[in-house]
């Protein structure tokens, strides 16, 4: 008889990640849509979508993936979400070059700044003591 999956295993903090992950780039990703619509330049447009997604994520990371919400973490988390912002707008702004649409080309980053942003959370923010 199989026996049923432990998900406190090593494979359920990257399940919760792809769970919150997800909702949390759905509302990024609608803020940068929908200031990219109104005409806001790209930089402005992914600063705004990462900020206003800053807390919630925290709370979705820390407390629901990573099961840790202690405030010392906070300044790490911080300074991760800066390296991903800046990483995400670089390959942006070389997307564009390539003649992508700047929508369509964060929509294509989606997923590699996602892993990026797992790895670094898992290793410089959440890491066990």
């Amino acid at each position: 008889m199989a026996s049923v999956p432990d998900f406190r295993s090593g494979l359920a903090r990257p399940l919760r990640f792809l769970l919150a992950g997800g909702l949390n780039t759905l509302f990024g990703f609608a803020i940068f849509g929908a200031l990219v619509w109104t005409g806001w330049p790209t930089w402005a447009c992914l600063l705004a979508g990462n900020l206003a997604g800053t807390a919630f994520n925290f709370l979705t990371l820390g407390g629901y993936v990573f099961r840790d919400l202690h405030h010392r973490r906070l300044p790490r988390f911080l300074a991760v979400y800066g390296m991903v912002y800046l990483l995400n707008l670089g390959l942006l702004a070389m997307a564009q070059r390539m003649a992508f649409d700047r929508l369509l080309a964060q929509f294509c980053l989606l997923i590699p700044m996602a892993a990026i942003s797992y790895v670094l959370m898992s290793r410089m923010v959440f890491r066990s003591q």
